[in-house]
């Protein structure tokens, strides 16, 4: 009998013979929310975008998350790998299964579920009261979030967050990230969009009259002059209604959102505050 046998928010059986002792994560955000459960000797390798926390410069790199390294993880003998379906290519899932590595497939698109996601990760990992408390810790923090907003819920601006460029690429409500800005208050002018990752143009966008353009630094990393450049392209007043915001705020789960969701809050807060 395995020590345990569960479903990946995929529906595919996953089993174990034990706890894992050598996990694989091929999701940054996952990676940090192992090192929150105190797995940080448990972590055998991780992709070269998985930076925090600090410790993860000690752990062996096994490729990107499009493009890992399939050999260099069967090198490094895990027993349980950590993926996403978004993240992560399903060619690169079914080759681990097929060497039997069990992989352990995630997909949370609402805050909600990325909660769930937790639970069920910390069940895999054999740390299910640690994950219990970080589950327990972002449900007071988002009903905090959503109780300060007060009638800001009502009053909802419309965004336009791209997160990509060359060609603009944004999401629809079918997304955590969706999920997040519902829940800080504003409407994503992309929610109805039929594809969950949808390719726009600048003009298309300003069609359905944005009140806000949020640019977040993740997964394309828009800076400074991104915005300076999308600023000349714009018409008034929504030229000076450009915001960077910090894109692990917006699409990592796990225990990020513990920070993450408080420090996007007050940072769009802000942003409002000075738009009336």
């Amino acid at each position: 009998m395995p020590w345990l046998q569960v479903a990946d928010e995929l529906g595919l059986r996953v089993e174990l013979d034990g706890p894992p002792q050598r996990i694989v994560s091929l999701v940054p955000s996952w990676t940090e929310t192992l090192f929150a459960f105190g797995l940080s000797q448990q972590i055998a390798g991780i992709t070269r975008f998985c930076v925090a926390p600090p410790e993860t410069a000690q752990v062996a790199k096994i490729g990107g998350t499009k493009n890992p390294n399939i050999e260099a993880i069967a090198e490094l003998g895990p027993d349980l790998v950590i993926a996403n379906a978004e993240e992560n290519r399903r060619e690169d899932v079914e080759h681990l299964r097929r060497l039997s590595i069990p992989v352990f497939v995630t997909y949370p698109r609402k805050i909600a579920s990325a909660v769930e996601s937790i639970l069920k990760l910390g069940t895999v990992v054999n740390c299910e009261a640690q994950a219990n408390a970080m589950a327990r810790g972002i449900v007071r923090e988002v009903s905090a979030i959503e109780t300060e907003l007060g009638a800001w819920t009502k009053l909802r601006f419309r965004a336009f967050c791209p997160i990509w460029k060359n060609p603009w690429m944004s999401f629809n409500a079918d997304t955590y990230a969706h999920d997040v800005l519902r829940m800080l208050g504003f409407n994503n002018i992309f929610g109805s969009a039929g594809e969950r990752y949808l390719r726009t143009t600048i003009e298309e966008a300003v069609e359905l009259r944005p009140d806000f353009v949020l640019l977040p630094d993740e997964p394309y990393e828009f800076r400074a002059k991104d915005l300076e450049e999308l600023k000349g392209s714009l018409p008034p007043p929504l030229s000076r209604r450009v915001v960077l915001i910090n894109g692990r705020d917006l699409h990592w789960y796990g225990v990020h959102m513990l920070t993450g969701l408080r420090s996007l809050a007050g940072l769009l807060a802000r942003v409002r505050a000075a738009a009336v």
